[in-house]
């Protein structure tokens, strides 16, 4: 179905290593993201048994050669020299049409080399969360790996309690991490150079132009990571886990684990139930961001043409730069959900900026506010007024902004609802109900999945189902913790 091929084994060892994976006792397809797969190049997809046998790890697709991945990682904040793959396996690379290289890679598929003790398996409540949350976010326009396929294994898995089992397929434009880069630094100059040099074949073949390739790369992957994380707060997107070994070297969203969309406000948001401490709180992320990719630059130091303390400030510099990547996509971002003229930068900010204060102390819900703040925008007339101010505890004060915003300079009437939209969708995958779809599938009921697939997948639509399901969580209804399954 598809023709894998095997960029990613060209560099040495330990970076990764060959296993198979481990068979399940009754494999049974979810879902499967038959698009995306013609769009890796699948002319033929076949019949759902031999998909589940696939992507369950019980037969190996032909061509595919398995490896489990080796890196390390600062895991909040404490470096550990050895993680790996412990329960994924790279099957191979495929070529699309367009000549872009993507990773397909088995999660759950059994213990690995880097298993450190695990079992290599995964519930099915992550799988599902991350099938839903990575198609929303490719929809929404958010760099993200992709879902290919979900499949029930037939096995209960050991966590808290026993649990349903499932294989999730992952495709990503690599699977390269900040940690990759700190556990090839580990083994060696020559080693790093390898992986940097295939990143930048890869990745960012404008770096291999400059001067310095390896200072090109740090800016690349500095300027990719700011806009990737100033769009996931556009969304109220808390990752949950920004470890070194979480952070993509492509820009991409990886391992979404304990993820979750803030619904009221806050920006010391927190779902994440191993985050006690607050480490990636919603308003946290940008400095975390920034961290990360301070261990990045350690580990490309030494193979920079300028060595010693001035190869450190020429590093520092770049790492310094985030801060204004990440304020111009915010920006951007603030002028399209407003409805702003272009030109309209600094008008966005001051407004957001007040909008945030009045949606954290009005306890309003984000994303409701927006889409509300949309339809608003269509035609300024009462009855959508009085919606809007039916999501605010302080009425008064967010009348007196609606006031401020509609002096600003709008976008015109043609065009402003339909800029906006796109800007502000109407559903997300709320953490009520993916738990509900969840709680459903552990029934044997994939209904509602596949009904909250077809939703987010469309996140802009106004259908009936949508609107039923943008709603926000009630009190009894409202998920404040989310686990990783591992």
């Amino acid at each position: 179905m598809l023709t894998f091929e095997h960029d990613y084994t060209r560099l040495p060892e330990p970076l990764w290593l060959a296993c198979e994976p481990s068979g399940v006792r009754a494999p049974k397809l979810i879902a499967f993201n038959e698009a995306l797969a013609r769009k890796l190049g699948a002319s033929v997809v076949p019949d759902d048994e031999t998909l589940a046998q696939w992507f369950s790890g019980n037969e190996i697709p032909s061509g595919a050669k398995p490896v489990a991945l080796g890196y390390a990682g600062h895991q909040f904040g404490n470096f550990v020299p050895q993680l790996g793959d412990g329960r994924a396996l790279l099957l191979g690379d495929v070529v699309d049409a367009e000549g872009k290289r993507f990773d397909v890679q088995l999660k759950g598929s059994g213990r690995t080399p880097f298993s450190r003790g695990g079992d290599g398996r995964s519930p099915l409540g992550p799988v599902l969360r991350e099938y839903l949350v990575s198609e929303f976010m490719a929809a929404v326009g958010v760099p993200t790996t992709r879902a290919l396929a979900a499949v029930a294994s037939g096995e209960r898995v050991a966590r808290q309690m026993p649990e349903p089992g499932a294989v999730f397929t992952r495709v990503a434009s690599s699977h390269v991490r900040v940690g990759t880069f700190q556990f090839a630094a580990r083994h060696g100059e020559e080693t790093t150079r390898a992986l940097a040099d295939y990143v930048i074949a890869r990745h960012y073949p404008e770096a291999r132009e400059q001067d310095d390739p390896y200072l090109a790369l740090l800016e690349c992957v500095t300027r990719r990571q700011a806009e990737l994380v100033a769009r996931w707060m556009s969304l109220g997107f808390i990752h949950g886990v920004m470890n070194t070994d979480n952070t993509s070297i492509s820009g991409e969203t990886i391992d979404y684990g304990p993820c979750a969309f803030m619904e009221q406000f806050d920006p010391r948001k927190v779902f994440s139930s191993i985050d006690e401490g607050g480490r990636y709180a919603f308003n946290n992320q940008p400095a975390v961001a920034q961290w990360n990719l301070a261990r990045f630059a350690e580990t490309l130091l030494p193979l920079m043409n300028v060595q010693g303390e001035e190869g450190v400030e020429l590093a520092v510099e770049v790492i310094r730069g985030f801060e204004a990547h990440f304020d111009k996509t915010r920006q951007a971002l603030r002028i399209a959900k407003l409805g702003l003229a272009e030109d309209a930068g600094d008008t966005a900010d001051t407004l957001m900026d007040a909008l945030e204060t009045l949606m954290h102390q009005g306890r309003m819900d984000m994303t409701a506010t927006f889409d509300a703040l949309t339809h608003y925008a269509e035609g300024f007339d009462d009855i959508r007024r009085e919606a809007l101010l039916a999501l605010t505890d302080q009425p008064e004060a967010f009348d007196a902004w609606l006031e401020q915003w509609r002096a600003a300079p709008l976008l015109n009437d043609a065009t402003r609802f339909d800029a906006m939209r796109l800007a502000n969708p109407v559903v997300i995958p709320r953490n009520h109900r993916v738990k509900e779809v969840i709680d459903s599938a552990m029934e044997d009921d994939f209904a509602p999945f596949h009904t909250l697939l077809s939703v987010v997948s469309a996140p802009f639509d106004e259908s009936v189902e949508a609107r039923r399901l943008a709603a926000p969580a009630t009190d009894s209804q409202a998920v404040l913790r989310t686990f990783c399954g591992t």
